[in-house]
């Protein structure tokens, strides 16, 4: 039963995660950790944080992850082909369809509208994981670290897996000495 809950969960996600990775997240986000609570909030969070850091797609990454936790090696391969089986299906049949109607103002007009649902979807998992962030570390230094990762990564371009990797080596030292 573990087998077909892996594939639903992640075939779930991918199938309706417009637009890849970012859009995808959050979707997970609700398979993984609402319904099927395969992990808690903070773990997700730091899969995702460290997911980030490592080269390639982020939805496979946390299927490989999620699926080996659920599954083990069965659940890996399960969760990377529920993963990349709808986007790649839908990106075959989807371009022969819109390279047929490009010029549709229907078409158009769905790809744009769907862009705010996405963003929204984006801001909701990003609240989730403030929330969190500001319950394990407190406000101060929860609002220091973002302000300063946001600098980081708008005004001085630090690549966000650098980032990334700075704060889990700050997290190694500052926060053992926190008493969290």
């Amino acid at each position: 039963m573990s087998l077909i809950s892996v594939f639903l969960g992640f075939f779930v996600a991918n199938i309706l995660g417009y637009g890849g990775g970012p859009s995808s997240i959050p979707l997970m986000y609700q398979e993984v950790v609402t319904h099927y609570q395969w992990l808690t909030n903070i773990d997700f969070s730091n899969m995702l944080a460290l997911g980030n850091a490592l080269p390639g797609p982020i939805s496979t990454k946390i299927a490989a992850y999620v699926g080996y936790n659920v599954s083990g090696v069965f659940g890996v391969i399960v969760a990377v082909v529920a993963t990349i089986a709808p986007s790649s299906i839908a990106l075959i049949l989807l371009l022969k369809l819109l390279q047929k109607h490009r010029q549709s103002s229907v078409v158009k007009g769905m790809t744009l509208l769907v862009q705010p649902v996405i963003a929204i979807m984006m801001i909701v998992l990003t609240w989730q994981m403030g929330r969190d962030s500001i319950h394990s570390l407190g406000p101060i230094q929860a609002i220091i670290i973002a302000a300063i990762s946001f600098l980081a990564m708008t005004k001085l371009k630090v690549h966000p897996a650098i980032v990334i990797i700075i704060a889990f080596i700050y997290g190694g030292l500052v926060v053992p000495h926190l008493h969290i």
